[in-house]
């Protein structure tokens, strides 16, 4: 299995003819999208979701996204109809494949930022090994090989970043939401933090690349 970074909190996973984006939002490349028919997404904002960039491929091909129940009512909201349509809501515990992956729905709801907010459903998705959190710190039951642990948002610090890659324990850790971060000062200081304290092999993939799982 190969797992290629592209910007913010976008990976794609591909093995052979099978392939699985997950969470592509504003600030994905549109070569992300090439040869995927199936998507994840973990929840509504529009760094995880581009709806207007969505709703433009289902005008050429078929896709089918899978997320909670939420994001198919905002894509009706944001004037997306194709989007909507296309979307087969899941929720925490569903087992389904996507891409031809077999997809473990883990979470529910979104970390909070201040007073609550956001409040809106999150899923984490572990998918054969591999999982992405969203915008979330849970801790799935499941084995994990493989995280995508997020490197800088507005809901977190860096200590629960650690926190969170030790309680998972995964063989391998890679890092993704980070789209705020500076690459010459932010990107150096999260990657020295998770290689002295995370406890597992960490490594930053180069946006476009690929690794092999």
């Amino acid at each position: 299995m190969q797992l290629i970074k592209f910007t913010h909190a976008c990976v794609r996973l591909e093995d052979g003819a099978r392939r699985l984006l997950i969470d592509p939002g504003v600030w994905t490349e549109p070569a992300a999208y090439e040869g995927v028919t199936d998507i994840l997404v973990t929840h509504e904002h529009y760094d995880h979701v581009d709806f207007a960039h969505l709703e433009s491929l289902l005008k050429s091909r078929e896709l089918r996204v899978y997320a909670p129940a939420a994001v198919r009512d905002v894509a009706a909201a944001e004037d997306a109809p194709a989007v909507a349509a296309a979307i087969t809501p899941v929720a925490t515990g569903d087992a389904f494949t996507a891409g031809g992956f077999a997809v473990n729905a883990v979470g529910g709801a979104h970390a909070e930022i201040y007073d609550g907010l956001p409040g809106c459903a999150n899923l984490g998705y572990v998918v054969e090994g591999v999982y992405h959190p969203g915008d979330s710190f849970f801790v799935p039951e499941q084995p994990v090989t493989t995280l995508l642990v997020p490197a800088g948002a507005p809901w977190f610090k860096l200590r629960e970043a650690l926190d969170f890659t030790r309680a998972v324990a995964p063989a391998r850790a890679f890092p993704i939401h980070d789209r705020m971060l500076s690459p010459d000062v932010g990107y150096d200081n999260f990657d020295r933090w998770m290689g002295f304290k995370g406890d597992t092999d960490y490594a930053r993939i180069p946006l476009g690349e690929a690794i092999t799982l």
